[in-house]
């Protein structure tokens, strides 16, 4: 029984929803173990043509939970550890599902939502949608989604989004290949259905294997990211800067950085 998804099944497509509304579907633990869980199973079950996620409510994931924010301040260093395989387990997961992904972008996807929405193969979003890799705004490391950023945008514009943190619309990520269709929010469900639909019609032998080509000519360079990410990630839950950036951020304050 799962607790913080839906999972959903129509003529072949899949839909995992993100269901925590009332926190604008922000990911905790069990949430992270559900979809690696839930998209592990989509990948093996024949009856699965194409994998669609969503979001309940206003929002497709608005990042880390609070709660999970706050109880990474004292943990140890093997903790950390722990937590950060589990995110670079998810990630890695999604990105080498061997079915066609869909994002159903119609709200904010922050932080670990971006990720999750722009890893998929395709990214609808409604326009006022909104993206943001904003993790250096509280003294962490943007590090596990990096390494799939940089592969999608390259390493100068992956720079400019991971470094200043900011918000940015639909139309911007959509020019920058983050998206790959802006649809009007009233159109957005069937958009994907129709997508959908062409992908299930494909030969299902060749989708799988044309994924399997396209992640194996990353493999040996994500497998060295993603070594370098985990450390990474590990490291910066250390630092007096996290510390200072999440107790800040609950406080809802300015964070004050350590000369």
């Amino acid at each position: 029984m799962m607790k913080t998804i839906l999972v959903t099944n129509s003529h072949g497509v899949r839909t995992i929803k993100l269901n925590r509304p009332e926190r604008r579907n922000a990911m905790t633990p069990e949430m992270q173990d559900e979809l690696i869980w839930a998209m592990e199973e989509a990948g093996e079950a024949r009856s699965c043509r194409v994998v669609v996620f969503a979001g309940a409510g206003e929002a497709f994931c608005s990042g880390l939970d609070l709660t999970a924010l706050q109880g990474m301040v004292g943990k140890s260093a093997a903790e950390h550890t722990v937590d950060a395989e589990r995110i670079a387990r998810l990630f890695r997961t999604l990105y080498e599902l061997p079915k066609p992904t869909i994002a159903a972008v119609q709200g904010a996807a922050i932080a670990g939502g971006t990720g999750l929405a722009t890893m998929c193969d395709f990214t609808l979003a409604v326009p006022g949608a909104k993206f943001g890799y904003t993790e250096v705004r509280i003294g962490f490391v943007p590090a596990l989604v990096s390494a799939f950023l940089t592969l999608q945008v390259g390493d100068k514009r992956g720079r400019e989004l991971l470094l200043t943190g900011r918000l940015f619309g639909a139309e911007e990520a959509y020019r920058l290949g983050l998206v790959t269709e802006l649809v009007d929010t009233d159109r957005l469900e069937a958009r994907v259905v129709e997508l959908a639909g062409v992908l299930a019609a494909n030969s299902p032998q060749a989708l799988e294997a044309t994924k399997r080509l396209l992640t194996a000519q990353h493999k040996a360079w994500l497998d060295a990211a993603i070594a370098e990410s985990l450390a990474a990630n590990a490291r910066a839950r250390e630092t007096d800067d996290f510390r200072e950036g999440v107790t800040a951020f609950l406080e809802k304050r300015k964070a004050v950085w350590a000369d």
